[in-house]
């Protein structure tokens, strides 16, 4: 600003030096309270101001100028400058400076209380300057003391005083001209503070310029500019923003202003400046990213409008135009301050309605926890108090959260919200629809709980949530949907508060509570499964891996294929099918699970008992239903079991339908273990198979049990003439439906005996019209000539029973019989080593069973007799007076069991006889030649009796014999030689198998050593 010539004073500094020294000297009380009152300044209220209340008066200055601030900070040695632009000092201006308390700035818009805030430059200084393009004045703590040291009234007080750390007069109150001609500001600026910092000040000073923070500018709107150094701080605006610029750095701060005047009477108990000076302002800021908050860290303290010591337990930045108590450190309590806070609070709404819809800004509100001061408690309260009456939370919206959608929700007042504890995306999507005023989650999470609550926000909890939720009827999908978001919470930490959560069935039921439900595989149709009286989830509810995933922790069990049909239920359901007026549903959800099961009825037999539908539209059970196509179809009598319906052959395929009992092959039937012969199982002469089993028992005193029944059913049912396939398709069976049973007796005694099926097979004419046990084995070969050889291949040699043996013949009474039917046939053969004793091994089989004797006899390997003409020889000696042809009886032991078996007379029945001739001579057995050889052969000590010799030996008729038993003598013929003594001895010690060994013994004395060789020999 261009200046002309000033005179020496043009602010008349001398004029208000004489009055104050005049005031002084005619009141040195008046003295005391001006040096106390700047002390008091200087050491309290601006004690650490220097810089701010600089930059408040450059603010000042520039506003009232209407000009863009500039202030420029500089350290020129010993001298601090501040050069700005701006309205130049002026005689009101130096007033101010030297007047405490008394600002010229009455009725303006200034920031700053000038003559004030200036006592600031007392703490680094006690030569401060002003220097203007109007002129300039100064102070000087010395030359203030010089011209107080004048006053006689004073000196004491001066002396006194002279003794404090920091001067012992008041600077400011002295103001003395500068020579603007010679002393201007700085080229571009209009008015410079100049401070001669005294000594220990630089660091303090270097510390303060270092400190200054861009943010500085925010309270002072009329300083656009602020050089430190070669730093340059600025400050611009951008819509409802100001940026602040620290070189390259900017900084964003979202700001929000109020301002008016104060009604006059709240002013009543203001000073009359205060009065005189009616106009507010309230500024929020807060730094803000992309318009989300940012909120402030550290210690924040209200600014009136300069920094104060009032705490602000708030995160952001309140610039206020409170007023100030004395110290000018604290806010003054009184209605302007209560006015002001409510407008602060007004102020503090718009700006929440300003900034993004963020979470972040929730960290900005006011929390339940200790105020930091009354100021902030009373701004705390009035905040939540406008905020509670506010639409600025926004509300969830199902599409907005599903898609991600950056759109602007409805705003929604605190006391229409509601925040789920806990929250997640997917669920707050879900309940969207459900819960107006729902919280997006992020705004719900539990760190705000203590801000939302402050503000009236209802808070619901998982018990309230599942409360609600029984009240809900949604599609299945839905319940998906939100079990998705319960399960992205991570909230079954409270499992029991979600006991009772809704779950939809297939069924179209719903169940409350998880726990015991039944989650179908993703490859079974669980829609289908609802006819078993499953409780299973409806396959809609489970659209997402998630919410499975939720379920199963709740206590719903993964239900396999298998699984299911281990049920109970199951089971009961198709046990019960074949009673339901309509069994399909069963059916196509029981043949899916075993379709994806793999199981059959082996191990699970009652899947039998499923009702299946025949070609006829009528239901049955699998078990009595064949397969179309089926070889067992061709094999079987026409009509005599129903086939299973082509559609369900066409939907479920063969290996379901078979594995349910459907016949593809012969059904089996597998019981469990119980008494023999008790209980009906619908097998063709099943108690002809029980008789035959019993007849190969032994005696016993309990009841025999039968260790499991396996058997093949309908065997009664194949065509005649479809035998061989028949046989053909038995032999791909298991093999322990032809393996024997086992019937355990008394004692624990367990007794195999043959199963039923290849008892069956065996009595039944299946081999070419032939009954298998009619025929022998191939191997069987001491049966040749009674049996015809069975013609069949190994494979279904192994199903039958064809006889291999006489003890297998003998084992089971109707082979027994035929066999002895088939010994008195004719056009038969027998071998001789089998003939030997086969009437006493007969007879013996068949004991105790009534039999109706043959016509024909056996008598030998190639001859038969009429019965008539046969005999049963029970004593050897009687053959030569027999007129019938002898039965070979393997001697007298076993001869009266043949004769009754054959219905024969024994020969001691037929013939009457007695020795007639007399005996040549008669000697004691031991004296015989080798008798020693022959008791010994016997296994005994030595022979006894006596032995008479005729010659010829007769019996009654004058029939010749070659010995004959008497009593205690054998009577032999001379002429019969050793072969008739050792069957006398043989006969007479009942052990006529020795009589050959006897007879050499007797035959040969003189090779009694060699004899006796041999016998030791084996």
């Amino acid at each position: 600003m261009a200046v002309g010539r000033l005179s020496d004073d043009p602010f008349g500094t001398a004029h208000i030096r004489q009055r104050v020294l005049d005031a002084w000297a005619g009141s040195p009380a008046r003295f005391r309270e001006d040096a106390n009152a700047e002390e008091d300044l200087v050491l309290g209220g601006y004690r650490d101001r220097l810089l701010i209340e600089l930059a408040q008066n450059a603010a000042d200055a520039s506003t009232a100028a209407g000009v863009p601030g500039h202030l420029r900070l500089s350290l020129d040695g010993d001298m601090l400058r501040a050069a700005n632009v701006g309205a130049p000092l002026d005689a009101d201006g130096v007033q101010g400076l030297a007047t405490l308390r008394a600002s010229a700035k009455q009725g303006s818009e200034s920031v700053g209380r000038y003559g004030v805030g200036f006592a600031a430059v007392l703490a680094v200084s006690d030569e401060p300057s002003v220097v203007s393009c109007t002129g300039g004045v100064r102070f000087s703590a010395t030359e203030t003391r010089v011209a107080v040291a004048e006053i006689a009234s004073l000196a004491g007080e001066v002396e006194r005083r002279s003794t404090a750390a920091r001067g012992s007069v008041p600077v400011l109150r002295l103001p003395f001209a500068v020579d603007a001609t010679n002393d201007s500001p700085p080229e571009g600026f209009d008015t410079e503070v100049r401070l001669l910092l005294r000594h220990g000040a630089h660091y303090l000073v270097r510390s303060l310029l270092r400190d200054v923070d861009a943010d500085i500018l925010l309270g002072l709107p009329g300083l656009a500019r602020l050089d430190i150094g070669d730093r340059t701080l600025r400050r611009s605006n951008d819509g409802p923003d100001v940026l602040l610029h620290d070189g390259d750095r900017i900084q964003r701060w979202r700001v929000s202003t109020e301002s008016g005047q104060l009604p006059p009477e709240i002013l009543a108990d203001r000073p009359v400046e205060e009065r005189e000076r009616p106009q507010w302002t309230v500024t929020w800021a807060v730094p803000v990213e992309d318009g989300v908050p940012q909120p402030l860290t550290g210690r924040q303290v209200v600014h009136a409008p300069t920094l104060s010591d009032e705490p602000l337990s708030l995160p952001l930045r309140l610039i206020a135009s409170y007023p100030l108590a004395p110290d000018r450190r604290h806010v003054a309590p009184g209605q302007v301050t209560d006015y002001l806070t409510g407008a602060a609070a007004g102020a503090f709404g718009e700006l929440i309605l300003g900034l993004a819809e963020d979470p972040a800004l929730l960290a900005l509100l006011p929390r339940a926890t200790l105020a930091a001061s009354e100021l902030d408690a009373q701004l705390s309260a009035a905040i939540v108090a406008e905020l509670r009456g506010l639409a600025w939370l926004p509300e969830a919206t199902g599409d907005t959260q599903r898609a991600g959608a950056d759109a602007p929700a409805v705003r929604i007042r605190p006391d229409r919200a509601t925040a789920l504890d806990p929250a997640s995306e997917d669920l707050v999507a879900a309940l969207a629809d459900v819960l107006s005023g729902l919280l997006p989650t992020s705004w719900a999470r539990r760190a705000h709980a203590p801000v939302l609550a402050a503000v009236g926000v209802r808070r619901m909890d998982l018990a309230a949530l599942v409360e609600l939720l029984s009240t809900v009827e949604r599609p299945a999908q839905w319940w998906a949907a939100l079990y998705a978001g319960l399960e992205h919470t991570g909230s079954l930490d409270d499992r029991d508060a979600l006991s009772a959560i809704p779950v939809p069935l297939a069924d179209g039921r719903t169940a409350y509570g998880a726990r015991g439900l039944l989650i179908a595989e993703h490859d079974l149709g669980a829609a289908d499964l609802a006819a078993l009286g499953l409780r299973m989830v409806h396959p809609d509810a489970l659209a997402n891996d998630m919410a499975r995933h939720f379920l199963q922790r709740l206590g719903a069990n993964p239900a396999t294929a298998n699984g299911i049909l281990s049920s109970s239920a199951v089971r009961a359901a198709v046990e019960a099918s074949y009673e339901e007026d309509n069994p399909e549903p069963i059916a196509r959800a029981v043949l899916t699970l075993v379709r994806a099961a793999r199981v059959t009825f082996v191990t699970h037999p009652w899947l039998a008992d499923l009702a299946l539908p025949d070609s006829s539209g009528e239901w049955t059970l699998a078990s009595e239903l064949v397969l179309p196509g089926s070889l067992l179809e061709s094999i079987l009598e026409d009509g005599c079991l129903g086939l299973v319906a082509a559609d369900f052959v066409t939907t479920y395929g063969v290996e379901p339908l078979v594995a349910v009992g459907a016949l593809q092959t012969f059904a089996v039937l597998r019981t469990d273990s119980a008494e023999l012969g008790e209980g009906e199982h619908d097998l063709d002469d099943e108690h002809r198979w029980y008789d035959a089993v019993f007849d190969r028992l032994p005696p016993r005193d309990t009841p025999p049990i039968l260790t499991g029944l396996v058997a093949v059913r309908d065997l009664d049912l194949v065509r005649p003439d479809r035998w061989e396939a028949a046989l053909h398709l038995l032999s791909a069976m298991p093999p322990d439906v032809f393996a024997d049973a086992v019937v355990t007796v008394s004692a624990g005694a367990a007794i195999a005996v043959p199963s039923y099926t290849r008892w069956w097979l065996s009595t039944h004419p299946v081999l070419d019209g032939r009954r298998p046990d009619r025929l022998r084995h191939p191997r069987a070969e001491e049966l040749d000539g009674l049996f015809d050889v069975a013609g069949a291949t190994p494979d279904i040699l192994r199903l039958v029973r064809c006889q291999s043996s006489i003890d297998e013949v003998l084992a089971e009474p109707g082979s027994a019989l035929t066999l002895l039917v088939r010994l008195g046939q004719p056009d038969r053969t027998v071998r001789p080593d089998v003939l030997t004793d086969i009437y006493p091994r007969l007879a013996a089989a068949l004991d105790g069973i009534d039999v109706d004797p043959p016509q024909r006899i056996r008598v030998a390997p190639d001859l038969t007799v009429d019965r008539d003409d046969a005999v049963v020889l029970d004593a050897p000696f009687l053959l030569p007076l027999l007129d019938r042809t002898p039965v070979p009886a393997a001697g007298s032991a076993a001869a009266a069991a043949v004769a009754d078996l054959l219905d024969l007379p024994l020969a001691t029945e037929i013939v009457t006889a007695r020795v007639a001739s007399t005996p040549a001579s008669t000697t004691d057995w031991t004296a015989v030649p080798g008798a020693w050889l022959a008791a010994r052969r016997l296994g005994i000590g030595s022979v006894s009796g006596l032995v008479a010799t005729h010659d010829p030996l007769l019996v009654t008729g004058e029939q010749t014999v070659a010995w004959w038993p008497d009593g205690n003598t054998d009577h032999v013929d001379a002429k019969a030689g050793p072969a008739a003594l050792g069957r006398a001895l043989a006969w007479r010690y009942d052990r006529w198998p020795l009589r050959a060994a006897l007879a050499e013994a007797l035959g040969y004395p003189e090779d009694v050593d060699r004899l006796q060789a041999e016998d030791g020999v084996g």
